[in-house]
């Protein structure tokens, strides 16, 4: 039980944490729609789970302890940020509710969105191995590590889905329809900043 609650505790702190998650599901809700919010946060819970595969099958402690690759993975996930903020910053001002709807992605590529983001995220490569390094004990059955890994990516799931349903609500949709590529830009200078932020810091250390 003391397992759970320290599994439980840790992953809702980092789940909270800004960081491009965040942005990409509260850009996505408030730019597009409250649907491709929820699908970016679905996206995400999906990213989770490839850290925690690989993780349960022993691979995560070798891309940590592998300076090399960890820096390649962590320079793709920055290139990547650095992509998604770029067309962000360089989105048209919209004429009208068709402008948006040409605009808008679909479903496929909101959660392929979400995937990447986190998918990419070498943070999340170090919380997640990190958490079953030091919380969870050697000798916890696999079985009790999967939930783990399931509780983890279904928190993430929850809570994005709780921005999003928030920031996609119609009201405040209809508030800042006029001024949607604002908040294109706003959130790709934020992207954009994640990006060299993240190539620029030692994770390893």
């Amino acid at each position: 039980m003391a397992e759970w609650l320290a599994v439980i505790t840790i992953t809702i702190f980092a789940v909270i944490s800004p960081g491009p998650d965040f942005a990409m599901v509260s850009r996505n809700s408030l730019s597009l729609s409250r649907r491709a919010g929820v699908l970016t946060a679905l996206g995400i819970g999906m990213g989770v789970l490839v850290h925690v595969s690989y993780t349960l099958l022993g691979i995560g402690v070798l891309i940590r302890e592998s300076p090399g690759l960890f820096n390649i993975l962590k320079l793709v996930g920055a290139a990547y940020l650095v992509w998604l903020g770029a067309k962000m910053l360089f989105s048209r001002k919209a004429g009208g509710p068709a402008a948006v709807n040409e605009t808008a992605p679909s479903d496929l590529e909101a959660l392929r969105i979400g995937f990447l983001t986190n998918a990419l995220n070498p943070k999340t490569t170090i919380f997640i191995v990190s958490l079953f390094m030091q919380v969870v004990q050697v000798d916890t059955p696999l079985v009790t590590r999967i939930s783990y890994g399931l509780f983890i990516s279904l928190a993430h799931v929850v809570w994005f889905t709780m921005v999003s349903l928030f920031f996609g609500a119609p009201r405040i949709q209809k508030q800042i329809f006029n001024v949607r590529h604002w908040i294109d830009r706003v959130f790709g200078m934020l992207l954009v900043g994640f990006g060299i932020a993240l190539a620029a810091t030692n994770l390893g250390s």
